[in-house]
């Protein structure tokens, strides 16, 4: 049960990481806003309460593992990783910079506490249940029983066949171990989800290939962590969480509109942004 201090004490983590990302994107010039605005909350509840992680050891044999598949979110991944305490906060200003361990998409190379370079939208499914199979195997392992992988997939990228495939192969496998988490905000680059290629209804597709299903409000942290911790619970399916998320939220000019997906904030915008998320510290 979480306590209504550790919601408070989420809550500004994840208004610190909202605040970073608009930081980063004006610097940078370029990025996405929407996407990681929206999963800010889920971020901010992974890295500092669910995963089993340590930012210190990032290697550390006994951690869960995350696939970013919708990469160009990475904003929201490298700013909740520099707030948990991967590397510095001021690392974050060299977003998209050349040179910089924080290209535009994850890059293993650049920033090796990564578990994979992410950027083709759909690959980071079958990459995660590669990843849940091998563990799998290493189960005999003291060290390894109870370790997760977590996949975070965008709604658009389910457009690409490729995820249907793994998801196929993870039911087969009943990989126990598999939680997927995805932004359902209803918005890609091309526009709203449902009139670029309607998606619906996920709950029973997703259920139809022999995964458990869950549903929650991805702005809710009781909601997200609990459904989690029933997810790690369910040992017989991989499983899936459908995050019903608002694109831009905690800021209410960007909110719900897909010219944010994928376009920054000027420094007039960036000012505002910031102003309004500053009245939540």
């Amino acid at each position: 049960m979480i306590s209504d201090q550790q919601i408070a004490a989420l809550k500004k983590n994840a208004n610190d990481i909202r605040k970073s990302i608009i930081e980063m994107l004006l610097e940078a010039k370029s990025g996405h806003t929407a996407g990681p605005l929206g999963m800010s909350d889920i971020f901010a509840a992974m890295y500092f309460n669910i995963l089993k992680h340590d930012p210190k050891n990032p290697s550390w044999d006994e951690r869960d593992l995350v696939v970013l598949s919708n990469g160009h979110i990475c904003p929201v991944l490298y700013a909740a990783m520099a707030h948990s305490g991967y590397f510095p906060l001021e690392e974050l200003q060299t977003l998209r910079k050349f040179g910089s361990i924080l290209q535009g998409h994850p890059h293993r190379e650049f920033l090796p506490a990564l578990e994979t370079s992410s950027g083709p939208l759909g690959s980071g499914l079958s990459q995660a249940v590669g990843m849940a199979l091998a563990l799998r195997l290493d189960d005999h392992k003291i060290t390894n029983k109870d370790r997760m992988v977590y996949c975070f997939l965008g709604d658009g990228e389910l457009n690409e066949g490729q995820n249907w495939e793994a998801m196929m192969l993870a039911g087969k496998e009943k990989l126990g171990n598999l939680i997927a988490i995805v932004d359902r905000n209803h918005i890609q680059i091309d526009g709203f989800t449902e009139d670029v290629m309607p998606l619906e209804s996920l709950y029973e597709k997703w259920a139809s290939f022999n995964w458990k299903v869950f549903e929650i409000n991805g702005h809710d942290f009781k909601e997200i962590i609990e459904t989690i911790e029933e997810a790690k619970a369910v040992r017989t399916h991989p499983v899936v969480i459908l995050s019903y998320n608002i694109p831009g939220k905690g800021v209410k000019e960007f909110e719900n509109k897909p010219y944010w997906h994928g376009n920054p904030p000027n420094a007039e915008q960036a000012a505002m942004a910031l102003a309004e998320l500053k009245k939540n510290d």
